[in-house]
């Protein structure tokens, strides 16, 4: 897939200088009269994570040779909505661990945390008008708009043992796939690209936050618990139906079908040892590994338009490493 495959710290090595530019003005615009905003915001941003949305968006601006200062601010807001979303999963989904340590609404509570969510939303679009980019609002709006869609149809599907693998992809397409697009779109414009490079890019960051999202949800059923800093099982518990459990109830005999599926539909894991023993039996996480591979290999291609430098190995790295993810 790729000449090189090198760790994403290093891959991401050539936007470290940016990158702390950047915690450096979230830090600034997090700053509010009311102190509970600021705390919960604090708490949630410290808490770190891979910051992949805005560290795509430097990464493809350095592979176009854009320089424009906006480049900072619009990688800022990509991770104050990328926030707020999590902010409000945890609160729909009940989540209890993220990164290793309690969620904000465990923490602080859930009216805190939605109510901070909204703040970080409306924040990510006091900065985004600073721009003055129409583009940039539409690519931005529509984003968060799609985002909030595929939150309200996975929360439909929830406890539906039935869904497929084309409704499972659209899902993760809107609900996390469309802010890697957005960003790597967003470095396009700020670049001044044609619209075929912009295209590519865009296909770039949905291909790469495909392939992100299907390994984080193979994880979920393979992975372990202390270094993802979540609880094992914790998709099958809030009802979720994801790409391992579809290939999973397809290949299995009849009785192990029903078990998953009854799982599913009740939220329960008092059969979490069976059932991931099914899982892995039946070939289903390499399946979904195979299916990860094949958007990373998507992402890599979508490439091709931008000029050979440093930067676009850089992303040619990323979407190899994900492949690796253990947490």
């Amino acid at each position: 897939m790729s000449a090189v495959i090198a760790s994403s710290a290093s891959a991401l090595g050539l936007v470290s200088e940016d990158m702390r530019a950047m915690d450096a003005l979230i830090e600034r615009r997090l700053a509010s009269d009311v102190p509970l905003v600021g705390q919960v915001s604090r708490y949630i941003v410290a808490a770190g994570g891979k910051r992949l949305r805005p560290a795509l968006l430097l990464l493809m601006c350095g592979a176009l040779g854009c320089r424009d200062e906006q480049r900072l601010n619009l990688a800022a807001v990509v991770e104050f909505i990328h926030t707020a979303t999590l902010l409000h999963d945890d609160v729909v989904d009940e989540s209890t661990l993220r990164r290793g340590q309690a969620t904000a609404n465990e923490a602080f509570g859930n009216p805190a945390s939605v109510l901070v969510g909204d703040f970080l939303y409306s924040r990510a679009f006091q900065m985004m008008v600073t721009a003055r980019n129409m583009r940039v609002m539409e690519i931005l709006s529509e984003a968060t708009n799609v985002i909030a869609e595929g939150e309200v149809h996975q929360l439909m599907n929830t406890h539906d043992a039935s869904l497929s693998e084309e409704t499972y992809l659209h899902v993760i397409r809107s609900k996390t796939a469309k802010l890697f697009e957005a960003s790597a779109r967003l470095a396009a414009v700020l670049a001044g690209s044609d619209a075929a490079t912009e295209q590519s890019c865009a296909v770039y960051g949905q291909a790469l936050g495909t392939a992100f999202q299907v390994i984080d949800d193979a994880l979920d059923y393979d992975g372990n618990a202390a270094e993802m800093g979540k609880n094992l099982g914790d998709d099958l518990r809030e009802g979720k139906v994801t790409l391992p459990l579809i290939v999973a109830m397809k290949r299995a005999e009849p009785a192990d079908r029903d078990l998953i599926a009854h799982a599913i539909e009740e939220g329960g894991v008092e059969q979490m040892t069976r059932i991931l023993e099914i899982v892995q039996r039946s070939g289903a996480l390499e399946v979904t590994r195979e299916r990860a591979g094949q958007e990373a290999e998507r992402a890599i291609a979508a490439l091709a338009r931008l000029p050979d430098n440093p930067h676009r190995q850089a992303l040619i790295d990323l979407a190899a490493q994900l492949l690796h993810r253990r947490a």
